[in-house]
């Protein structure tokens, strides 16, 4: 998408995506790939590279949060992201399906190998595609979840720190780029004043 930012992903899109890859050939795969990309914010690499240990807790189970390593993150810069409920639930029955795996890639190709970054951006458009949703891409969910994040962080009395980290930017501009704003609160806020 060049010189355009992927488009944003309403709640509707992602309900409708999930419910799409659920009738696919791979649906747990499948949902756990649309998942880290809106409910964690992964990029398309960093799911290629997302092996069972940095999800896994020392117990052998899912844990409560990612720990991406610096080897599966852009320009090594990994970081700690907390697992939404819905995550855990779809990793818990992908590694159920996986028979338990310790280690290895989470996201498989249909040879049961680890997929290429490039394969994974390829596959969401292909997705998005199928559904007409035209400007969406690899980059929607993690542009999705980063907005998502700014817009709700003061609820829990957090910062644009506290997005930045979760989306392992290095500057606090780069966060803010991903930010969309909203006309409707635009509106709302200005017949505050």
């Amino acid at each position: 998408m060049s010189g355009k930012q992927a488009k944003l992903l309403t709640s509707y899109m992602v309900a409708a995506t999930i419910r799409h890859v659920r009738r696919k050939r791979y649906p747990a795969r499948d949902t756990v790939m649309i998942l880290l990309s809106v409910k964690a914010g992964l990029r398309a690499g960093e799911i290629s590279k997302l092996t069972w240990p940095m999800v896994l807790d020392a117990n052998g189970k899912i844990g409560k949060v990612i720990e991406l390593h610096d080897i599966a993150a852009k320009k090594l810069h990994g970081r700690t992201i907390p697992i939404n409920p819905y995550l855990k639930k779809a990793l818990y029955r992908l590694h159920r399906q996986q028979k338990k795996p310790s280690d290895g890639n989470i996201i498989l190709s249909e040879r049961g190998e680890s997929m290429l970054p490039s394969s994974v951006a390829k596959w969401f458009k292909g997705i998005y595609a199928e559904l007409s949703f035209g400007g969406c891409s690899s980059h929607s969910g993690r542009r999705s979840f980063v907005t998502k994040a700014a817009r709700t962080i003061h609820l829990v009395g957090g910062s644009l720190v506290d997005v930045q980290q979760l989306a392992g930017h290095r500057s606090l501009e780069t966060t803010q780029a991903y930010i969309e704003g909203d006309s409707r609160i635009k509106h709302k806020l200005v017949a505050l004043m």
